[in-house]
């Protein structure tokens, strides 16, 4: 099983990163296809209080490395990654893993 996270900064503006996060970006990004599973996190303070190194986490699972390849070259990603930049004022870092255990 393949991978793709994609880590989000601290917004500018948290409100305008959600209103636009959900309502414009996760419908597009729910067009990529060969996806298996999806997990969205926003993260919280931690134990003591402190904040959170990074904003959201969002992570896509495929099934092979093919899968993942060929999902990553569609439209609908393409699509999805260009729109990042839209909305993610406190920047954005992709990571592409092979899934252990």
């Amino acid at each position: 099983m393949m991978k793709v996270t994609v880590l989000y900064g601290h917004p500018t503006d948290a409100a305008a990163f959600e209103d636009y996060y959900t309502r414009t970006h996760i419908p597009i990004a729910a067009r990529i296809p060969g996806v298996a599973r999806k997990e969205f996190t926003r993260f919280l303070a931690g134990p003591d209080g402190s904040r959170p190194a990074y904003y959201r986490m969002v992570e896509l699972y495929f099934e092979s490395e093919a899968r993942l390849q060929a999902s990553l070259g569609s439209p609908e990603a393409l699509a999805a990654i260009a729109d990042i930049p839209s909305f993610a004022t406190g920047g954005a870092m992709v990571l592409i893993g092979a899934v252990q255990g």
